[in-house]
């Protein structure tokens, strides 16, 4: 057996901090209690009423087959937890459900802006198991308030799921509403970077939008209320809460949908003020090739190694130098007339 017991109820590195947490709901008694004795747990689930949320973070494999030959976990869902899955899912199993999401970190420093974090939860009738490879500040939270209150233990599995959910979820809104400020402030500053800059800016702020968007899509679906209902079972008083869930990530997507949009407007816009930027400078360079082609032909005549009238006089120079202002002149007037100029 694991020792259950030995484990404390805060976060930390393998070895010398917890790796397994326990928080149990007694709905007779209307208490919590944590670090219980899971080899106990036909009497910790013996009544409907009450809660078993089991939290393991950063577990080994020993840990992760032993709570999962307590509960008799499908081998295919704890091959999904020991593995990272790119998507959110979740799958049905006879007595329970299996649902992968994804948390966010952002960091706009670093290479990698957005990095997802899995999250692994087991549903039952009365428990719930969270399993995750990185601190979660929603975990975290709720994991203190459970300690000493039974705020949400006491409303059943599937509020606690939804708590948690809930709380991730809140945290895609500031990443959003930074990625909102860098829309902006790169619309506003296209004009005046260099193009490599500006084009490594936007194709870095598009790669985010697509990773968010792939996080947040197939996590709509599985709380999506459809015909009436979800994909797993809510109890009728805590509806209006996964309602509520399902609105959020509705929200968040179409403001995915919106910076993919602005983001890919932008690009375009810059791709064409470029391109008129370009346009605009060949030109110019045309028309100066046009007007210098006749005075070089010019010069290529009067230049020949070959007797030409008057060239000894003292003003051939002055006249063709005249000629060939007036042949500038001439043309810039032409230019102008057309609108080319």
């Amino acid at each position: 057996m694991i020792g259950i017991g030995r484990y404390g109820n805060c976060y930390g590195k393998r070895g010398d901090r917890p790796m397994i947490k326990t928080y149990f709901y007694n709905h007779s008694e209307q208490r919590m209690e944590h670090d219980v004795n899971l080899e106990e747990l036909d009497r910790l689930l013996q009544s409907p009423d009450d809660l078993l949320w089991i939290d393991l973070y950063d577990v080994g494999g020993d840990e992760l087959q032993y709570v999962a030959k307590l509960f008799n976990f499908h081998p295919l869902a704890i091959e999904d937890c020991l593995h990272i899955s790119p998507r959110a899912k979740v799958d049905r199993y006879d007595n329970y459900y299996f649902f992968v999401v994804h948390a966010l970190r952002y960091n706009e420093e670093s290479d990698d802006e957005i990095t997802t974090m899995e999250l692994n939860i087991f549903l039952g009738p009365n428990y719930l198991v969270t399993i995750h490879r990185h601190q979660l500040k929603p975990i975290g939270r709720l994991a203190s308030i459970c300690l000493k209150s039974t705020e949400y233990m006491n409303k059943g599995a599937d509020y606690l799921l939804y708590s948690i959910v809930d709380g991730i979820t809140d945290e895609y809104f500031p990443v959003m509403d930074r990625l909102s400020i860098r829309v902006d402030e790169l619309e506003d500053e296209m004009f005046d970077q260099e193009l490599e800059e500006i084009i490594d800016e936007f194709l870095a702020l598009k790669r985010t939008l697509i990773l968010i968007r792939r996080v947040i899509l197939p996590q709509r679906r599985i709380f999506s209320y459809t015909n009436g209902q979800f994909m797993f079972p809510v109890q009728e008083e805590n509806l209006p809460y996964f309602i509520d869930l399902a609105d959020h990530l509705e929200r968040l997507t179409d403001s995915t949908e919106t910076f993919r949009d602005l983001v890919n407007g932008a690009l375009e816009t810059y791709s064409s003020f470029a391109t008129a930027k370009t346009n605009e400078i060949m030109r110019i360079l045309t028309i100066i090739s046009t007007i210098v082609l006749p005075l070089s032909f010019v010069t290529g005549v009067f230049g020949m190694n070959v007797v030409i009238p008057y060239a000894e006089t003292r003003w051939a120079l002055w006249a063709i130098l005249a000629m060939m202002l007036v042949m500038t002149g001439g043309m810039l007037l032409w230019f102008k007339r057309r609108g080319w100029l």
